[in-house]
């Protein structure tokens, strides 16, 4: 008899994935229950896909690519292969910054520098933002 208790955890490749989803999602300003809708799946079970507790099927990630307007190559551009070895520090700089993007903060801020329509202020800003940090 098999020892049903232990869970299996989501491998980091479904994790990334779902911080993908999540991230473009919530660039596009889209809700889970719209995503849902137009996947005619649960709001949960996008939330599922966007923890990486359930992996994402290749024909539902490609619709999940189609409603939002990505390729389906998005969700692995630079992805980590699962290997521990692969757990360096542009690994961690990159999921810190799709998680940042990921949350009501990053996709604000995004939205907000996006509507800047001078380059020029758009690079004060960077290098503002650069000097703070720096300090």
């Amino acid at each position: 008899m098999q020892d049903t208790s232990k869970k299996k955890l989501p491998s980091p490749v479904d994790i990334e994935v779902g911080n993908r989803i999540r991230a473009q999602r919530r660039l596009l300003g889209m809700s889970q229950s719209a995503l849902a809708e137009k996947l005619s799946l649960t709001f949960q079970q996008v939330q599922k896909y966007e923890k990486g507790v359930n992996r994402v099927g290749a024909s539902r990630l490609q619709r999940i690519a189609e409603c939002l307007d990505v390729p389906v190559s998005h969700f692995f551009d630079n992805t980590i292969s699962g290997d521990p070895a692969c757990l360096d520090e542009p690994y961690a700089i990159r999921n810190d910054l799709v998680g940042f993007l990921s949350s009501a903060e990053g996709v604000e801020l995004n939205r907000a520098f996006a509507k800047i329509k001078n380059a020029r202020t758009r690079q004060k800003l960077v290098d503002l933002i650069k000097s703070v940090v720096l300090i």
